[in-house]
C-alpha cells in the first residue's frame, strides 16, 4: 500500500489535488489518501501510523509547513516529503529538513505526477528493509534478516539474524506500526496475537511453537496451527494444485 498524505488549509485546494491524485496515470491500485488542513494534526497521525509521501504547505496557520517537516523528521528521518507552495523564497529551507522536492502553485498535474512516478520507484526499491526507532537511533533492518517480531507493552522487540548468531532490537514503537508493513510482505506470518514470524527463518515447527535457524522459540496460536502449516508449505514448496 502505499500511504499518501495531503496537509493544505484551503479546502479548494485539497480538492484539487485529491482529484490529480485520482487521475494520475501511475496510481497504484492500493493508494491511501489522508487529508489535513493543519500541521499539528499531520504529525500525530504521522506518529500513529507513518506515511510514505507527505504532500505539505508552506504556509499555514499555528504550524507552517517547515516547522511540521521538522517535527516530523525528529522522530522519521525518511519519509518523503513534497512542498507545495506558491511562493519559491522558502526552497532553501525546504532542503534543510530534507525534501524530496518543492512544486510551485498553482499546481501543474504533469509536474505532481513526475515526481509521484519518481517516488514511487524508490519506494519500491526501498522497500526490503524497515527502519525501527530505538531509545539510541534509528536503524534500518533488511525484512529477510528479521526471524522474528514481538510485541511487549508498549514497544516492540525484533529479532534479527546476523552472521555469528542474532541480535534483539528494542523499538520504542507499539507493534500496530509495523503490522502493515509486515503483512505486506511475503513470508511474513502473524502467528499469535504477540508474534509475527518469518517463515523463511523458520527451522522447524510443531503445533504449539516454531524454532528459528538461530534458536528463538516462537508461540503459535492454537487457532493459527493449521493455518501457518498450510502458509509454511506454501511458500517453501508451492501450492499444490488439487
Amino acid at each position: 500500500m502505499l500511504k499518501i498524505a495531503l496537509c493544505d488549509d484551503n479546502a479548494d485546494f485539497v480538492a484539487c489535488v485529491t482529484q490529480m491524485l485520482e487521475q494520475w496515470p501511475g496510481r497504484p491500485c492500493d493508494l491511501s489518501l489522508s487529508c489535513f488542513t493543519d500541521g499539528d494534526a499531520l504529525v500525530h497521525a504521522h506518529s500513529a501510523s507513518s506515511f510514505d509521501i507527505i504532500l505539505l504547505d508552506m504556509v499555514m496557520p499555528l504550524m507552517d509547513g517547515i516547522e511540521t517537516a521538522r517535527e516530523i523528521r525528529a522522530t522519521d528521518p525518511v519519509v518523503k516529503i513534497v512542498f507545495l507552495t506558491a511562493s519559491p523564497e522558502f526552497a532553501v529551507e525546504s532542503y534543510r529538513v530534507k525534501a524530496y522536492d518543492y512544486l510551485l502553485k498553482p499546481l501543474q498535474p504533469q509536474l505532481l505526477y513526475g515526481c509521484l512516478d519518481e517516488l514511487k520507484v524508490q519506494l519500491q526499491q526501498a522497500e526490503k528493509y524497515i527502519m525501527v526507532r530505538t531509545t539510541v537511533g534509528t536503524h534500518r533492518i533488511r525484512l529477510e534478516q528479521i526471524e522474528c517480531v514481538e510485541a511487549q507493552n508498549k514497544h516492540t522487540l525484533f529479532t534479527v539474524a546476523l552472521a555469528g548468531g542474532k541480535e534483539i532490537l528494542e523499538s520504542i514503537e507499539p507493534m500496530h506500526r509495523f503490522e502493515d508493513r509486515l503483512l505486506a510482505e511475503d513470508g511474513f506470518f502473524r502467528c499469535h496475537r504477540s508474534y509475527f514470524i518469518n517463515l523463511y527463518q523458520v527451522d522447524s515447527f510443531n503445533a504449539k511453537e516454531a524454532r528459528t535457524r538461530t534458536g528463538c522459540c516462537v508461540p503459535i496460536a492454537r487457532a493459527a496451527a493449521k493455518e501457518f502449516e498450510a502458509a509454511y508449505f506454501d511458500l517453501m514448496f508451492g501450492k499444490v494444485s488439487e
